[in-house]
């Protein structure tokens, strides 16, 4: 089993992880409070007033930081894009995660439903707010990035149209889990990322040939 280290809550924006600096701590606070809400009560309870009784703060601080609920759910959705995308390219960075064990990483992260019931909750805010809309695409064009440069760092041979697939079946995966909310789904969705991985987004992975196989390949050519 992976050891995914505390990808929730760890981001790698320097505007949203804690740094001892008060304002920040209290930032953050209001941002996991208000996904500790979506994972008890669903994205139409997400409102102001609940998200500052979770967090523990005024609803003027609150404000202070997110204007209106549709700053909030912007504001959370980047949170938890960075916080998830930056561990995993830390991960990859250090060697803790390689082709073999990305997938079932990714698994895990996808399996929390908080996740894409934010980003339902932004699809159905976007009908009436234009700025969500162009948030959205900003987002979608972020993940796929980080989710090119993953892929190149473990060696595989992703192209755009890879990565596109790739992002398309988790986020599938994602929302059907959501949907019939059990755990036969998370396993599901878990399965379902694994897959995308081996097959879709690293299964064109470039290795190091063994010493054995060089030798072999230097002895054919001379012959």
């Amino acid at each position: 089993m992976v050891n995914v280290p505390r990808m929730f809550g760890m981001a790698t924006n320097s505007t949203i992880i804690p740094s001892g600096d008060g304002a920040t701590d209290v930032r953050t606070r209001i941002l996991e409070s208000a996904l500790d809400l979506l994972a008890d009560q669903g994205v139409n309870e997400l409102t102001q007033p609940k998200v500052a009784r979770r967090a523990g703060v005024r609803q003027s601080h609150l404000t202070y930081y997110f204007r209106t609920r549709a700053d909030l759910l912007m504001a959370v959705a980047m949170h938890f894009v960075s916080s998830t995308l930056g561990q995993v390219s830390v991960g990859v960075a250090e060697g803790s995660l390689n082709a073999a064990t990305l997938g079932e990483a990714l698994g895990e992260v996808v399996a929390d439903g908080r996740r894409a019931r934010v980003m339902l909750g932004l699809v159905v805010a976007s009908d009436e707010d234009p700025r969500i809309k162009a948030f959205l695409r900003e987002l979608v064009g972020r993940v796929r990035a980080t989710l090119a440069e993953i892929a190149r760092a473990i060696g595989a041979r992703a192209d755009t149209g890879d990565v596109t697939a790739f992002h398309a079946m988790v986020v599938g995966a994602a929302v059907l889990n959501v949907a019939q909310d059990d755990e036969a789904a998370r396993a599901d969705c878990r399965s379902v990322v694994r897959l995308g991985v081996a097959r879709v987004l690293a299964g064109d992975t470039v290795t190091e040939p063994s010493s054995n196989t060089r030798g072999r390949s230097a002895r054919r050519s001379t012959r």
